[in-house]
Parts: structure tokens; sequence; C-alpha cells
């Protein structure tokens, strides 16, 4: 049985999920904005409790020490309400980067998370989404003018809830096979790369400082992602996205059923994402945003003594270079494991020829009607474009019919004013 939020959008678009973003927000502004979250619990509220039992002595929470857990890195993603909220306060305390926020201006490869890096716990419900969503509400509503989904921080929710709407409505959504929004793609079946991928040992600077970090803290930028599951699927390897999406699972803090699912079939072209074209390099994004490597420098210490010039390709550096930085390639650190250019266009190919024979299917998530890459969205989109990078190729709906059963509250968007992204979005 769907939940009530989820069977009341499914209701209003004639019985079935909205398959795309853009219907998703056209059922919603029939709907209007969710509930208001319940009231904040408070100390009087405690007060009339009675506890029969020292509550702090009997139940306290157990440290790691006490379960026989030793930390071994940093704890930079802290668990609890209170940490949730204090994220939440510290980054509403700058009302025009909440009201301005762009999720394609986020960088990558930052030190430092450059989104709100409250993924995890939305995920784990130590924020509620409402006041989340509401708090925004707040900011946008003193701001003339304010981002959009799909790249504000209110999209980025709404992302999350399509996703849930979409998989809740999906038989077998997290497969590939009995999923009916998903191409039938004959992958590669190759332990060994996978096996390379998932420890970082590609041979991709850019690539292993990425899954480096995702199983050193849990988290990992959502362009991030992009680019390792890119890589792993129609990128380079040609591997199942079910096998990334495992890696995701197990390693993310931030792991959701839904979104994870959902993203990697986006990733993969497998479902919601049509411009397959469009492959990242590992080499060359990664560049763009940090070109003195000190991401790969931070993640990958075996080639922090390279020169930034040849840091992202180390194999191309002479012998001198490699014996002055103490790390010889093939020896310290391996080599590619592929050819992107070869792999990529070889995969380009074969992702053509399955979408042509799947045709159907492919249609099946995607907005015909008003197609925002034919129309020319202006500048979000073209910011996101200069992200991604061509492959070396020269190849080149339905209105929902929501029941007026509903009573719609005011939006604070429409979606006549939606920009809609060709880029997924991962919860921050």
């Amino acid at each position: 049985m769907l939940p009530e939020a989820i069977w009341r959008i499914v209701k209003a678009n004639g019985g079935s999920p909205p398959l795309t973003y853009k219907k998703f927000l056209h059922v919603l502004s029939v709907l209007g904005e969710p509930e208001k979250p319940a009231r904040d619990v408070s100390i009087e509220d405690f007060q009339r409790c009675v506890t029969p039992v020292d509550v702090d002595r009997v139940y306290a929470v157990p440290s790691l020490a006490h379960l026989g857990l030793q930390v071994e890195a940093e704890v930079l993603w802290p668990g609890g309400e209170s940490h949730a909220l204090q994220r939440l306060e510290k980054h509403f305390q700058s009302q025009g980067w909440v009201a301005n926020f762009s999720k394609p201006r986020t960088i990558p490869n930052s030190l430092l998370p450059s989104t709100t890096g409250l993924s995890p716990y939305l995920s784990l419900g130590c924020l509620s989404v409402r006041t989340f969503y509401h708090r925004l509400n707040s900011i946008y509503a003193q701001s003339k003018n304010h981002s959009l989904p799909p790249v504000s921080l209110q999209g980025q929710v709404l992302w999350r809830e399509f996703f849930y709407t979409v998989a809740s409505a999906t038989p077998n959504f997290t497969k590939m096979e009995g999923n009916s929004i998903c191409l039938q793609i004959d992958w590669y079946h190759d332990p060994e790369r996978l096996e390379k991928w998932r420890t970082a040992q590609t041979g991709f600077p850019w690539i292993d400082a990425i899954m480096t970090q995702l199983r050193q803290e849990g988290w990992i930028h959502h362009l991030a992602r992009h680019a390792v599951a890119c890589f792993l699927t129609r990128g380079d390897l040609w591997i199942s996205w079910e096998e990334g999406m495992k890696v995701f699972e197990e390693f993310l803090l931030d792991a959701d059923y839904s979104v994870n699912a959902g993203n990697w079939m986006w990733l993969s072209a497998s479902a919601f994402f049509h411009k397959y074209t469009r492959i990242f390099c590992p080499v060359r994004f990664g560049r763009r945003t940090d070109p003195q490597g000190e991401y790969l420098r931070k993640y990958l210490p075996v080639l922090k003594n390279f020169p930034s010039q040849y840091i992202y390709e180390p194999w191309k550096a002479p012998e001198d270079v490699q014996l002055s930085a103490g790390c010889i390639i093939g020896k310290d650190y391996p080599r590619p494991i592929v050819s992107h250019i070869e792999a990529s266009q070889r995969n380009l190919a074969l992702m053509r020829q399955v979408r042509t024979e799947q045709q159907t299917t492919a249609e099946l998530t995607r907005d015909v009607a008003d197609d925002p890459m034919e129309a020319g969205l202006k500048r979000e989109l073209r910011e996101e474009e200069g992200l991604l990078e061509e492959a070396e190729s020269k190849c080149t709906s339905k209105r929902f019919s929501g029941s007026s059963d509903h009573k719609s509250r005011p939006c604070s968007w429409t979606p006549e004013t939606l920009q809609l992204s060709e880029l997924s979005g991962e919860v921050m």
C-alpha cells in the first residue's frame, strides 16, 4: 500500500506515478504545499513525563568505545537531530546564499562540502524534511529573486520526493530486470575492474580520489558521484549500474533506497537521462575546478609530490619526474585500466544501439514537450553544460491530467517558472 502522500500524487496523475521531474512538479502545483511540521518538543513536555528509572544510567546511548569500536578518522558527520539543526541554522544564516543557491555552481572537489551537507541527516531522519522545506519557503518569501527547481535547494528536496514517488509505484525499481522504466542493457561482467573501481585503483587520479573520499568519509559531492558513476557504466567500464548502486549503498551515509537507485539509472542513461552523448572525462573534469590538484593530493597522498602539470595524468610524467615525486606509475600507483577515448567511443555506439532498439522504454521517462535542451535554457543549463565533456563523436508528454478533488495550497513556484536541467539531483 502506498504512503498517503505518494498515493495523492499518483491519484492526481491519473493513477500512475509521474515519470519525469517536470510532470511531477505539475502535479505538485495542483496539490499545493506540504503540511507544516509538527511543533518542536519543549522542556515543558519533558517535565510532564515521569520516568520510573534513572534514564541517563539505564538508557544512555553507548559510546563507540563501549561498543568496542575505534574511530580511525575524524568524525565529519556527527549524528543526531541537534547536529542537523546546527548545520541548518549555520547555512540559513546567509539568506543570500540560500536564495541564490544553484547546484551546478558548487564545486565537486572542494576540500570542504560546497553544498549544505544535510543529506545524511535528511536520509536518516535526523532532520525533518518539512522543517527544511518550510524554512526555505520563509527565506524565499523575503527574496525578490531566488533560484528555482531543479537547481535550487528546494529543487533538491523535490528530487528526493520525485524518486520516492516513482520508486514506490514501480516494481523492481532497484533492479534492471523486471523494471518497466529501465533500459535492458547487456552490461559487461568484469569483477576485476569492478573491484579496482571500488577500491580506488583505476589509475585515473580524479576517479580514485573520489572513491577514496567515499570510503573514508561516507560522502562525496553530487558531481563527483556523477563522475564515478559515468566512469563505471556508460562512460568507460560498461559495468551495470546495479553494482555501483550496491557500493554507494555500502559506503554513503546518505544512501537512500529510492534516490540511490534513481540516480544510478539516471547517470547510466538507463532511465530519466537522455543526453547520453555527454560523457564525463576522468581527467579534464576534475582539472577544470581544481587545476592544482589539491583534492587529489589530500585523498591520494601517493601522488602528492607530482607537479600540477602531471597530477591528473601521472602516466604521462617523464621517468625523472616520477622518481622525484617518489611514485613510479605501474608500481606505486596503477596505470589507467582503460583508454578513455577508445572506451567512451565504443560505449557510445553500444548505448546508441540500445536506445534505438528500446525506444519505447526510453521515452517513458522523457519530457517530449518543451524539451529544455531544445528550448535552449539559459544561464543555469549553460553552467552545467560547462562542467560536462562531449564524447569523441559527431553523432548527434503527455501533460498530466490531475483530478480536481484535491485541496490546493499555494506553491512558492509554479510549473511555468521551472528551468529543468538535464542533470540529476542527489539531495544536497
